[in-house]
């Protein structure tokens, strides 16, 4: 069976990242780095350990700041701090490898609460939202209960139903299937590969290949700091140009 097409990415950038720099200490993580997310887009990062994937990932909520360059988020900079910060994280949705959900609230109450405190919904309203959210992903008939309850694909799966809660124009998803069980993955990468076919705008970082060739409309290949490839899934995977590509996909394709 052919994989449904994508949908095709309007060109409008979301995500702009132009010439941005990180450090740790002395370690330059991110070397003048530029990148363009158009609206509707999955741009899905893959790269060796140590590459700075999730950092990238990280800087475009302000997780991290960087020391130099740009980054804008539907053509505004990224504010520095303050309530202006939190607005910002509010249209950038995060999927982190943990999880991070609340250990001592209900599931519900894990998707309802950022929905309350910062896009000030009723509790009936946030709840209500949750609820659909909760069936979306699989998890309705799991909303009372905790998240020790569940396994780690399901917790994920909360995490991602919490994160479209807030109705963010982008998600990022930073490793999300790194921390499960092999069994499980599949159930996190098919809620994942449903928000691609509608067209959401998602940065991806991950070490799924098949995800990254059958749901991304662009790969983006960093080695040492660098985005080193930016290519359609096709072309990348069956014509790397980069010997470092070439090297990175020899290791991975034949497991």
């Amino acid at each position: 069976m052919a994989a449904e097409p994508l949908n095709e990415p309007l060109n409008e950038p979301l995500i702009e990242l132009r010439d941005v720099n990180k450090h740790y200490g002395k370690l330059h993580v991110l070397k003048d780095v530029n990148l363009t997310v158009g609206r509707g887009e999955v741009v899905v990062v893959i790269g060796p350990s140590g590459s700075g994937k999730s950092t990238l990932c990280r800087t475009i909520n302000r997780l991290e700041p960087v020391e130099s360059g740009t980054i804008t988020l539907d053509g505004q900079p990224l504010p520095e701090e303050g309530r202006d910060l939190a607005r910002l994280r509010a249209e950038v949705g995060m999927v982190f490898q943990s999880f991070n959900l609340f250990a001592h609230r209900t599931v519900l109450a894990n998707v309802s609460l950022a929905q309350v405190k910062v896009r000030k919904r009723g509790k009936e309203e946030a709840d209500r939202r949750s609820r659909e959210l909760l069936e979306r992903v699989g998890l309705l008939a799991h909303a009372e209960k905790y998240p020790a309850q569940l396994s780690g694909g399901q917790q994920q799966r909360v995490a991602i139903a919490r994160a479209l809660a807030m109705d963010p124009k982008a998600l990022l998803f930073d490793e999300p299937t790194s921390a499960l069980d092999p069994e499980m993955i599949n159930e996190v990468l098919e809620v994942m590969r449903q928000l691609a076919r509608e067209g959401r705008t998602m940065v991806v970082v991950t070490h799924e290949m098949g995800f990254a060739r059958y749901a991304a409309n662009r790969v983006v290949f960093m080695a040492d700091g660098r985005i080193v490839e930016d290519r359609t899934p096709e072309e990348f995977f069956t014509a790397p140009e980069s010997e470092r590509a070439k090297d990175f996909l020899s290791k991975i394709l034949k497991h």
